[in-house]
Parts: structure tokens; sequence; C-alpha cells
């Protein structure tokens, strides 16, 4: 069974991806824009909020290991989807909470796990459904973020260690780290 693609704008994409490296059945998460209306937009641009971009991240994953039902499980437990165009700290559409769905089946999926996520959510689900568009890889140094700059940045180190803790506990079996504990 060939790899799949998901696509996900959950906040700053150090954090989302972070998380999504740490998961069975991951190839592969690059950071980047997406969602927008220019060419090739900068991190300076797309921080500055006017680009209609989001930050996100798109995962390569075997469906063999990982369904993508269970992705987007993972994806709405580590972080907040009730938080319109913002991420804690992080404010603008820049970091709106966003599924860019690959496949009419991915769109399907999608709205199932906004269903199962609004059923224990302590608010409605504010996350936005958008046409796949134009994917632009983000600057290198944003690319495994945090395994190389992240430990010395005071706002990762104060985002995504809990973010891992809550994919670890919530997740185990599904974490390349509790389950090599």
């Amino acid at each position: 069974m060939a790899n799949e693609v998901a696509t996900l704008a959950g906040g700053c994409f150090w954090c989302t991806e972070a998380v999504f490296n740490d998961v069975i059945g991951v190839t592969k998460v690059e950071s980047g824009y997406i969602g927008g209306h220019i060419a090739n937009p900068t991190y300076k641009q797309v921080c500055g909020g006017d680009t209609g971009h989001a930050e996100a991240i798109r995962i390569t994953f075997d469906p063999a290991q990982l369904h993508y039902g269970d992705l987007l499980d993972i994806f709405f437990a580590t972080h907040d989807p009730t938080q319109l165009n913002r991420q804690g700290n992080d404010v603008g559409t820049q970091y709106r909470s966003a599924i860019f769905p690959h496949s009419d089946e991915q769109e399907t999926e999608a709205r199932a796990a906004m269903a199962r996520a609004g059923a224990t959510s302590s608010g409605p689900i504010v996350t936005t459904i958008e046409p796949l568009s134009e994917w632009y890889p983000a600057e290198d140094y944003h690319q495994e973020y945090w395994e190389t700059s992240g430990s010395s940045n005071p706002y990762c180190m104060a985002v995504i260690p809990p973010k891992l803790q809550k994919l670890r506990k919530s997740f185990a079996a599904r974490s390349k780290a509790a389950v090599s504990a």
C-alpha cells in the first residue's frame, strides 16, 4: 500500500510538526504554508497575517500503520480546535485550525473526525475544511525545528512538551517515544 499525505493546520507549525514526528506510521512531516493568495510566501509575510496562508504541516504516512481518521483524532486532541484564528498566544488567521483534504474520502473522514471531537469538546469546533491549494514548503530552518532549535526556544519549551505528553498519554500505542520506553 502506498503512502498517503495529509495537510493540517493547527497553529504554530513547529508545535504540530513535533507532535506528528512522534507518531508511529508517519514517515515525514514538512512545515509550510497553504491556503493563501500569493505565490512563494515567506515566513515574515505569513506572520504578517495578510497573505491568507496558514502555518501548516504536510504529513506523509503509511496507511497500513496509521489510518487517516486516527491521525485526525490525534490532531484534534493535541491542539485546541475551539479557538478561532489562534492557538494560545499565537493570534491571526495564519494560526487557524484547518484540514486540507487530498481526496473526497479524506473530506468524509475529516467531517467524521470533527463530529467525534465535537462530542467531547468543551466548546464548538471551529476547524475549517478548506480546498487543497498550492503548498509552499517553509524555509529550511523551520524543518525539524523542535529537534534542531526548539529546545532552546522558550516558546517551544512552554508549548511543545505538554503536547507531546498528551500524545504519549492519550495515544501511547501510537507514540514512537511511548512504545520504545
